[in-house]
């Protein structure tokens, strides 16, 4: 038996080849829309995919079984359990087989056992893997968003990011019934989760790729609890914002995207920075500037909003573009490439083309912004020279805030920046400064003087300064 274990740093996403070694027949479980590096793994090892296997229908990142079933042939097995989420619409050109629980896929000696485990989503399947040239039990289970190293699925993507009302708590409740079941598994059954530390999938995922079910129930908060009252509650607090183009995403891994061949490559673009600033002033345009917090603030086109890439890139281009305006990326050359496929597997195919940093030198006119220290920032707001807005979520700022400080998360700011007053400036500040950076680039947009807080609220708390 063959297993390769792939990983997409960028978007916390795990996929798995798996293949009879005996036939050359090799199946894909959760794969991700750009399938060159399966395609490659498989031509090097002599392997024909023929299965691509999805655990559900994903949120967060652009299902490959589509593209895989297209461009190899390789039948998409998916679940047709929970038809209350409202179940695939694949296109009627794809090889498609739908699975019940217990239903089996064979791939030579290797065999794929479909395991109804509902709780993130209604139809959630795992699939136990056994390698029958050696054993009659399974080694493993890839687990998908049920079980991760840690923690497990978060039930209320459904209610939050689709609407489905009432589903969050019904999930939670799902999830308590798969997870007694899910115990009964020996503990030397490994768990091949399907997303690592930072996926917005859960709330505390581990940085450890993989885990076994023995190490989980010992140590796992979601294992610990035996009462279904209390497991709703404690799955369902705490939960993070999903991020908006999960909706997106919902919509698109029903039914399959189209096809990578057919999205044209964005183009390094020829213009100054005046008529970059030009593109951005276009209300159905985006031009995002991925260079550091510190650079931007000295320096940036009017219109452009600051994405710093690795940092935040991925994170908030999901909460904040817009999948119906046209994308332009400011970016390093050699990072081109890379920022069009992380696009490529969050659906945004709206992107246009790219600007060398370099741009930024051939503009005539570039905004900035101050950073001061929260000592300095609270001496102006005791003499009412500024206005502080908080822009974290609203659990962070039912915990504790700034006095009289307004409160606009993030995500929601451009649409409200008519709560300000622009006869003061805005001292901005989030968790750790960051977030606050991103505000920071939208308000000088909108003509505010801008003050980014250093350090945001934890700074704030670490220099002992007033708080409610």
């Amino acid at each position: 038996m063959f297993l390769n274990y792939f990983y997409d740093a960028s978007l916390a996403q795990a996929s798995y080849m798996v293949a009879c070694q005996a036939t050359g027949e090799a199946a894909v479980i959760d794969p991700a829309r750009n399938i060159e590096e399966y395609l490659e793994v498989a031509r090097e090892k002599g392997f024909q995919i023929v299965a691509a296997v999805e655990t559900h229908i994903h949120a967060d990142f652009v299902s490959g079984v589509a593209e895989l079933g297209r461009r190899t042939g390789a039948t998409i097995y998916h679940s047709l359990e929970g038809v209350d989420n409202g179940g695939y619409e694949w296109n009627s050109d794809l090889p498609v087989k739908g699975l019940r629980d217990q239903d089996t896929i064979q791939l030579g000696k290797v065999k794929l056992r479909a395991v109804h485990t509902p709780g993130h989503t209604p139809e959630h399947m795992s699939y136990e893997l056994t390698d029958e040239a050696v054993a009659d039990r399974p080694m493993g289970v890839f687990t998908g968003d049920f079980v991760f190293v840690g923690d497990v699925g978060r039930p209320d993507l459904l209610e939050k990011a689709v609407g489905v009302a009432g589903s969050a708590e019904e999930g939670a409740r799902q999830m308590f019934s798969s997870i007694q079941r899910f115990k009964k598994y020996a503990d030397y059954v490994q768990i091949w989760p399907g997303h690592g530390s930072g996926s917005a999938c859960g709330k505390a995922l581990g940085a450890v790729p993989t885990s076994s079910v023995g190490y989980e129930r010992l140590f796992n908060p979601a294992f610990q609890l035996t009462e279904e009252t209390d497991f709703i509650d404690f799955l369902l607090d705490g939960q993070p914002e999903p991020p908006a183009y999960f909706a997106k995403m919902k919509e698109v891994n029903k039914t399959g995207m189209t096809p990578v061949s057919q999205v044209p490559y964005p183009v390094e673009m020829q213009l100054v920075g005046d008529k970059v600033a030009e593109l951005a002033q276009d209300n159905q345009t985006m031009v995002i500037d991925t260079r550091s917090i510190q650079s931007f603030a000295t320096g940036s086109i009017p219109k452009t909003i600051n994405l710093p890439y690795p940092d935040m890139f991925v994170e908030w281009l999901g909460r904040l573009a817009n999948y119906k305006k046209t994308l332009y990326l400011i970016a390093e050359p050699h990072q081109f490439a890379h920022l069009r496929n992380i696009m490529l597997r969050m659906g945004m195919d709206n992107l246009q083309g790219f600007f060398a940093t370099s741009v930024i030198d051939s503009a005539t006119k570039l905004l900035t912004y101050e950073t001061q220290s929260p000592s300095e920032v609270d001496k102006k707001r005791k003499h009412d020279d500024i206005q502080v807005l908080d822009v974290r979520y609203a659990d962070e700022w039912n915990e504790a805030h700034i006095p009289n400080a307004k409160h606009i998360p993030l995500p929601e700011l451009a649409e409200r920046t008519d709560e300000l007053t622009r006869d003061k400036p805005v001292a901005v500040h989030c968790r750790s400064g960051k977030r606050s950076a991103i505000a920071s680039s939208i308000l000088i947009n909108h003509g505010f003087h801008v003050i980014n807080v250093e350090g945001g609220f934890i700074n704030w708390q670490q220099e002992n300064l007033e708080a409610t």
